[in-house]
């Protein structure tokens, strides 16, 4: 078996600034297998400079470290970790740029070196953020005991608006319906915390929600749409450049995309279309706005989200993946 002998004649050190050539060049390698398959991806870091540049400046975050394979004194790959806020548990995460390698197995014996600093200094919840079209690769992080937490996902603009259900308006939303906007945003928050997401962040109050949304309101960055039916608001969502959202970063920032950053529908009055009509919105005024591409993001235990967008036509381009060492 060729591949595992490779594999035992790898030698680990811990990633340090003279690697970074060498990771450069495998980092590039990566994401221009991924421009392949999604064009819309940041062309330039398919220079090992530009790179070079984000795994370097990973390298220098507080925390972080990482292992590095050499072979013959090359680099083989690498996986580069950094602690990010609490709020993520005692965490490390692996972001877009911090992994790469000469073949998805590789993956796996970087991962257990590194690791092992980790749990040390009692950082047992591990985050990887995974190209998509890869699947070997991501097989081989899910053969380390992840699991799949999260998506990140582009799609096309659509030529013209959606003709809503029979009975629905939708709309630019007006200042007068912040006090709905407010109770939907809390609702998506609602429906993460419950079954099967769990997730454990709570919603923030109604007073600080509204506060927001009187603040920011008239910001020409946003553009919110609202569903209504009868003059009743039923749904909204939120289109937006990608670079308002700091979820999407590095390699996964399709830099120039529109994002549809929000969408929901109240308990009340979901499974009546309202959610697809109002994706689809986003996708016209993204065409509007000259965006080519949007792009999106959601939970994969949401099963409203995971269901609707892919029918939106969204492509998965990143997965997150999440371990908890227990």
């Amino acid at each position: 078996m060729p591949g595992l002998a490779a594999i035992r004649s790898t030698t680990f050190e811990p990633l340090v600034e003279d690697h970074l050539d060498g990771a450069a060049v495998l980092l590039a390698a990566r994401h221009a297998s991924m421009r392949r398959v999604e064009p819309a991806l940041d062309r330039r870091y398919e220079e090992p400079g530009e790179a070079r540049a984000e795994i370097s400046q990973l390298l220098t975050r507080d925390g972080a470290s990482g292992v590095v394979g050499l072979r013959d004194g090359e680099v083989a790959g690498y996986v580069l970790g950094v602690p990010l806020d609490e709020i993520w548990g005692p965490n490390v995460w692996v972001e877009s740029a911090g992994h790469a390698a000469s073949e998805p197995e590789l993956v796996r014996d970087l991962y257990g070196a590194a690791a092992a600093t980790w749990v040390a200094e009692g950082r047992t919840s591990h985050y990887a953020v995974v190209p998509a079209t890869d699947p070997e690769l991501v097989d081989a992080w899910f053969r380390l005991g992840f699991g799949h937490q999260h998506v990140h996902a582009l799609g096309e603009p659509l030529e013209e608006a959606p003709m809503p259900p029979e009975g629905v308006v939708v709309r630019r939303a007006r200042r007068e319906d912040i006090e709905v906007l407010v109770r939907l945003e809390l609702s998506l928050n609602e429906h993460q915390v419950l079954s099967p997401v769990f997730s454990g962040v709570g919603p923030p109050s109604f007073e600080e929600t509204r506060a927001e949304w009187d603040e920011d309101f008239d910001d020409p960055k946003y553009t919110t749409f609202v569903a209504e039916r009868g003059g009743v608001v039923l749904g909204s969502a939120i289109g937006c450049p990608i670079e308002a959202s700091s979820m999407h970063r590095s390699l996964a920032l399709p830099r120039g995309a529109g994002f549809l950053g929000f969408a929901a529908v109240l308990p009340e009055q979901r499974g009546l279309g309202l959610g697809r009509v109002l994706g689809e919105t986003i996708l016209a005024w993204a065409k509007d706005a000259g965006y080519p591409a949007v792009v999106t993001d959601w939970r994969m235990t949401n099963l409203l989200s995971s269901r609707t967008w892919p029918r939106l036509g969204f492509r998965p381009t990143f997965f997150r993946l999440f371990r908890a060492i227990a």
